[in-house]
Order: C-alpha cells, then structure tokens, then sequence
C-alpha cells in the first residue's frame, strides 16, 4: 500500500499547486477586468478600452486592456490555460485513484447503497460527465442569455446532483462528487469557451480582421460563472475533513446552502472591485454561514437515532459469537482504540460524528474497512490520533494477525 499513499501524495499535492496557480489568475483577472479605468485620449486613440497602474514586489506596472485587439500581434503572447487543465488532470487522477480504485472503501457506503464498484463508478462518472452535459447545453441555448434565470437553472442542477449523489454514496464520496462536477464545469469552461474565443481574436488581429465583441463577452460570461464557483469548490475541497457536514441526514441541503452562501460572500467582493460597496452582502452572507453552523451542529438526538444506536449496540452483541480467536481479538482491540471516536455516537470528546463517517461499531463494518484499518493502525501507526487511547504494538500486531494482505 506503500505506492498508494505516496501515490496519493504526490498527486495531491500537484493539485493543490496547480489549484493554486489557476484560482489566483482567475481572482487576479477578474480582480483586473473590474478596476480598469478610463484612459487618457491617447491610449483611447490606441484603442485601449481601459487601464490599470500598480505597484507590487519593489516596482510599478501599468496594464491595458484594448477594446478590439492591437494592431499587431505581439512577438510573445501569454496564455492562462494550463493552470485550468492540470488541475482537472491532477484532480481527476486523484478521483480515480482513491475513490474509483478504492471505492469499496471510500465510495461505497452499504448503509446509503448497497452498490458493486463497478455500479458506483459509473454513477460517479454519469454524474460528473452528464452534468457537464447539461450544463454546456443550458449555455449555449437561449437560457444562457438570462443571468438571472441561469443562476436559478444552476442551482436546480447542483442541488439534483448533490441529492442523488448523497443518496447513492459515502458522504465524503458524495461531496467530492459534487466538487467534481463543479472543477469538470470550470475547466469546461476554459477548454470549451475562453479559449476558442480567444484564438478567433488572436487570428482576427494576425489576419487584419474584424474582432466580433461576442468572442471576448462569451468567455467573459464563462469567466464570471467560473469566478463565483471558486469559493463553493474550495469548501468542498477541504469538507471531508469536517464529517458534521458531510454526514449530516441532509447533507445535500448543507452543501448546497454554503455553496450558495460563499457565492453571495464571493458577490460581494467583486462589486466592491467596481467601487460599489454593499456591507449588507457580506454581513448576510456571515449571518448566513452562523445560522448553518447553527443548523447543522443543533443536537439531532431523535428517537430513530436512538433507535439506530440500539440497533448498532445489538449488531456488536450478535457479532461477537461467531467470531474465531484472532477474529476476536481484533474486535476488542478496535472497539477498544477505534469505536471511541468511529462510532454511531462517539465517546470521545473532541467528535460529535465519526471522523471521515467511519463507523467501527459492528463486525460487519470492521470487516469492510479491514484494508484502511491494517494500514493506518499497523502499516502507518497514526491511528488512533495522537494514539491518545494507548494502541501497544501487541494490539497493533492483532489486527495485523487478523488482517494479512
């Protein structure tokens, strides 16, 4: 498993880089785009639309935005595409290595569905793919003449994707789905729209030809969607370590209600980009993440959850019998170490759900997980965190006993 976790590293870990790389350019540019000025009569004359003076890292720069194209093509012109695509690349390895290759583990969720690997990797890719799909098409038709009544359409498609992903998968794998489609649309954005408009004006300036405004207006519109995704993206990216959210009853709700919020925190921004100014944004918008907090950490200690628990507790009785000695022992050392905090109703102060929404209480439970149990308890021994609760090396080599690869 050596070769996966550095796998997983190394991959991550290029994504974040590129992540990185693409969310700042596209801050920057619609940060730029937004506080151009008018320009004095002879840049006007130039044909340049706007203008920007800055100071950054020990100099001044001027930048120019032209209303058409120059009048010739510059020796070296930079292109912003590769950022976009090697964070698509990057992330979609990432998927399919962690959460395709180790679906049953990661994925899967029987208690959601009772799905096959294979089932859930294509429900996965339908979901990232077909919306896409949907997305592009909703663009390119008379819908995407009407911002506000896109935005409606959007939330409609986000909020169908993260209902049925979350009823089809682990929460974790759902979320990430959902940031999946929304990454897929971003750099669909890029691959399909901003840069084909963008070679039409580099050859329309190369050629002595006519620049059509409606080439650089659709890819600013693509530009803009992509802008307002970033925050809700980003959320996702780090959700799953935070499993209150993913494994809330209506998780689907959650996601959708902080992606909205933290796209109406990121509208603030960019009016202020424009000179307007409206506090009331982003003190809604704060006002609206607490009342989520709010919502989602607000006891949920029903009868079915009690129901649930008791159910959990008669599953751990009924398991113990038919379990051989090694079998045994490994039982006792994870309920002793693990189920603390992996647990329908974890005793551990620092959890009120189980982290990652791994839950540790029956056997069947344990014997799913029983490849990331050896690997974190045995091979990588950083589990229990911190092994606050006092794994010895015997107990370890239980579970390695029970559990042989």
């Amino acid at each position: 498993m050596a070769w996966f976790e550095w796998s997983s590293l190394f991959i991550r870990w290029f994504h974040v880089i590129a992540g990185v790389a693409w969310i700042g350019a596209s801050f920057y540019f619609i940060w730029l785009d937004n506080n151009l000025r008018t320009p004095p009569k002879w840049k006007q004359d130039k044909g340049i639309k706007g203008d920007l003076w800055a100071v950054h890292g020990g100099g001044f720069y001027e930048v120019a935005k032209y209303q058409r194209g120059p009048e010739k093509m510059p020796e070296t012109l930079h292109w912003f595409k590769w950022e976009a695509y090697t964070t698509w690349l990057s992330g979609f390895l990432l998927l399919s290595l962690i959460y395709y290759h180790g679906a049953s583990i990661y994925l899967i969720d029987p208690s959601v569905m009772d799905l096959t690997p294979q089932d859930a990797i294509i429900r996965g890719l339908g979901l990232i793919f077909g919306g896409l799909f949907i997305y592009e098409g909703a663009c390119r038709s008379a819908l995407g003449r009407y911002p506000t009544l896109f935005g409606l359409f959007l939330l409609v498609l986000l909020g169908a994707v993260s209902y049925l992903a979350t009823h089809w998968f682990s929460g974790r794998g759902a979320f990430i789905h959902v940031g999946a489609l929304v990454g897929t649309i971003m750099a669909g954005n890029v691959f399909f729209k901003i840069m084909p408009a963008q070679r039409l004006m580099v050859d329309a300036v190369t050629n002595n030809k006519e620049i059509d405004p409606a080439w650089g207006l659709a890819a600013k519109l693509r530009s803009v969607h992509n802008n307002y995704l970033t925050l809700p993206l980003l959320f996702i990216m780090i959700s799953n370590h935070y499993p209150m959210t993913f494994q809330h009853p209506q998780a689907w709700a959650v996601l959708m209600a902080i992606g909205i919020v933290s796209a109406w925190i990121r509208h603030y921004f960019n009016l202020k980009h424009i000179g307007i100014s409206r506090p009331s944004v982003l003190i809604t918008g704060a006002i609206g993440m607490l009342l989520i907090a709010g919502w989602v950490s607000y006891p949920r200690a029903t009868q079915n959850e009690a129901s649930d628990i008791q159910a959990h507790q008669s599953s751990i009785s009924s398991n113990k019998a038919p379990l051989n000695d090694v079998e045994q022992r490994a039982f006792d050392v994870i309920q002793t170490h693990c189920a603390n905090c992996h647990s329908a109703k974890p005793t551990d102060e620092l959890f009120v759900v189980a982290p990652l929404g791994l839950m540790l209480d029956s056997w069947q439970q344990i014997n799913a997980k029983a490849p990331l149990i050896y690997q974190r308890a045995v091979i990588n021994k950083d589990m229990p965190l911190m092994n606050k609760t006092g794994m010895t090396e015997d107990d370890r080599e239980a579970i390695g006993q029970w559990f042989k690869p």
